[in-house]
């Protein structure tokens, strides 16, 4: 089971990201796009995704991820129940969604085994 924290842990450190508080939820962001956004009761993560390969992801595994809100749909986003997480599959999906907000030199230089001091 993964949760908030164990999130925070991977997004955090990540370059340019940053989190905020809006309406009583967490969110990260690059810059002024956010990438990661929790339900307010922290069961639930949004997260930056590609739409054209969301039904696939939410097809093959239904009991993680859900659509985002009817309004959201027009949006590179999915929804996934933190508790149905891996740490694995969490840290895959936190930063394949914020590689998607930075600029692809910053992507392309980050290297996820090097110690956070050593990021840009």
């Amino acid at each position: 089971m993964v949760t908030i924290d164990d999130v925070r842990a991977v997004a955090a450190p990540l370059p340019r990201s940053y989190e905020v508080v809006v309406g009583g939820r967490v969110k990260f962001r690059v810059g002024r796009i956010v990438y990661l956004s929790f339900s307010r009761d922290e069961t639930l993560m949004g997260f930056a995704f590609p739409k054209e390969e969301r039904e696939w992801l939410i097809g093959g595994s239904p009991e993680k991820f859900l659509h985002p809100s009817r309004s959201d749909l027009r949006y590179h986003w999915v929804l996934a129940r933190l508790a149905a997480l891996e740490e694995k599959e969490m840290r895959e999906l936190v930063v394949d969604a914020w590689r998607m907000v930075v600029p692809k030199s910053v992507a392309a230089a980050y290297d996820p085994d090097a110690a956070p001091s050593s990021q840009s």
